[in-house]
Order: structure tokens, then sequence, then C-alpha cells
């Protein structure tokens, strides 16, 4: 098997966006890195384009998992969609020339922002073919995290759920998993993304900047939380939109501090939310793709020597779906 697979001739070192200390958009520059070594069950994947998640911008600039970075120069980026270049061993399923997309855990290992990236066969699979390099790299992180959220969060038929930033990244993922699923959505969003929200299949739609969400739901199932208590105490005003056994899922990295003490507070459930690099369920969410019940949203695609502007856009928080940089 491994004999068939093509060989690849690879370079020494590798164009990388990197930071050499944490901070603002503009610490975000290109550099020559060495490609990244293969261990144990590691797939070496050339990068053709690479997911922007919020946690990449806190990261660089100091929160998200910024305290675990060990050595800098540092590549951030966790989701990727390439072609694989080196297995992990000769008959592993993954062989040099499959298209193939996932997410690492970065910063225990150089990220996506780079044209090599070396992750754990558990964390990679096969790219849906009914998608392009960009579409792909815009799934992992975003749709692994919406998958995980709805699924805790127990979607149904029956179940009424409000998920929060409905057009976002994770969001949009989030409208569309819930309604397959089963479940009666609610979305919130900005007045130019209701009718976005509907294709998505929002039952109904509740625009923030005219409407208080509390004014027209109600002893809801769950909650969706993609805001936190970062911005107008959304997090306590959807814990008192629960009914009594309800729970609100929560993922935002350091979004809501005083969550499991303001849930105890109103007598309802909450929990925060951890997303794992699964290739097996983001085989399940590449089944959903390729049949056309869910899709990705690429609001934009940046170069990779232009990641600071991607990361500006990104940072303004008005994102529709996911920005996607362009590596090779």
């Amino acid at each position: 098997m491994g004999s068939m697979a093509p060989e690849f001739e690879l370079p020494q070192t590798m164009r990388a966006l990197v930071i050499d200390e944490t901070g603002g958009p503009e610490v975000l520059h290109l550099a020559d890195r060495m490609l990244p070594r293969q261990i144990v069950d590691e797939v070496l994947v050339k990068v053709i384009a690479a997911g922007l998640n919020p946690i990449d911008a806190k990261t660089r600039s100091g929160k998200g998992v910024a305290a675990a970075i060990e050595n800098f120069p540092a590549i951030l980026g966790n989701d990727f969609s390439g072609v694989v270049v080196r297995a992990a061993f000769e008959a592993a399923p993954l062989q040099p020339g499959d298209a193939v997309y996932g997410m690492g855990r970065v910063p225990r290992i150089g990220g996506s922002f780079a044209d090599y990236v070396s992750v754990s066969s558990m964390s990679v699979t096969r790219k849906p073919a009914r998608l392009s390099h960009a579409e792909a790299a815009a799934v992992p992180l975003a749709a692994l995290t919406a998958w995980g959220m709805v699924k805790l969060a127990e979607a149904a038929p029956g179940q009424r759920m409000l998920v929060h930033a409905g057009s976002g990244g994770v969001g949009h993922f989030a409208v569309q998993f819930a309604r397959v699923l089963g479940a009666h959505v609610t979305a919130t969003g900005s007045t130019r993304n209701l009718d976005f929200l509907r294709e998505l299949g929002a039952d109904e739609v509740i625009d923030y900047t005219t409407t208080r969400f509390e004014d027209v739901v109600h002893d809801l199932d769950s909650v969706i939380d993609l805001i936190g208590n970062v911005h107008d105490n959304t997090g306590t005003r959807s814990l008192a939109v629960l009914r009594p056994s309800g729970l609100l899922v929560n993922a935002p990295t350091g979004s809501w501090p005083t969550l499991a003490a303001d849930a105890a507070a109103a007598g309802r459930r909450a929990t925060g939310f951890k997303v794992s690099p699964d290739a097996r369920a983001l085989d399940e969410i590449s089944a959903l793709l390729d049949a056309g019940i869910v899709r990705v949203h690429v609001d934009s695609v940046f170069e990779l020597a232009d990641g600071a502007a991607a990361h500006r856009l990104l940072e303004e928080g008005h994102t529709r779906g996911k920005i996607v940089l362009r590596v090779s």
C-alpha cells in the first residue's frame, strides 16, 4: 500500500505566520521555519488553507492558551485543509496525496498558519469531496464545538433551544446541527443576519439590536451561549429564560468566569465546553456536509501574508461564518 502512494520531495524550511511575542495583530509576520518533525502516529500535511478562530486571536493577544506557549517564535492556527505528504506509517489509512482536513492542539504542536503541519492521525480525516480546501478549513474547530455543544444540550425533537450569535463561526453550525437533530431553534443575530439565520434553518430569529431576547422567549430547554457575560450580561439574562431543569452550555474562553456561581444563584444548570480534535466526530460532520444537509459559510479569504488584517477583521466581531487564510 505504501509503495503505491506518491512520493513528495519536501523542502528543509517552510513559510509560516509567526509571533515573536504576544500582542496586537501587528505582531504577526512571515518567517522561514524548519518543517515540523513527525512523531508517533502523526501525519505530515501540506496546508492549502487554514481557518481562523477567536481562540487564535485571543492567544495571539496573550489570553486564550497563550500561557502554554513554551517558545517563540510561535505558529498559531488550529484548523487546516490540505494534502498528506508523509503518512504515519506504510499501511496507514491516510496516504500521501490524500486530501484531508482537521485541527491540531495548538500550542502543544506548531499551528496551521504555515506551509506544513504535523498532527495526530486521530485529529485528521478525509476532506469532504463537496468542499473546496478553503471551505473545509473553515469547518473543524467551529463545527466540532457546535456539534459537541448541541449534543451536550441533548438537542432532539420537541426540545426548544436558543442559539446566541447564530451567524458566527460556531453559531451557524450550531443552528444547523440543532435543526438536524430535530430541535426547535431560536437564534439571535444582528439585523443584517436575520435572513441568513432563516436560511440556516432557524425557526425563529431575534434581532438583538432591537429586541431583548428575554422579552420573547422563556421556559427553554437549552441555551447555546457563544457570548458569555462580556457584553450586556447576555449570560445571566440567558439563565432567566431556561426552564428549571434546562441547561446552558457556554463555550468562549474566559467569557464568563462566574458561570458556576451565577447558575447556582439562579437555580439553573450550566456548563462550559471545550472542543476535542476528534476525527471520528468530524467524520459524522463530513457526512452531513457531503450530503448537502449542512453547509459552511466562508465570510472572506486572506492570503497568509495578510494574516494581521484577517485577525483585525475577526476581532471586529461581525463575521458571518468563518475567515480563512489561503496558505498555498
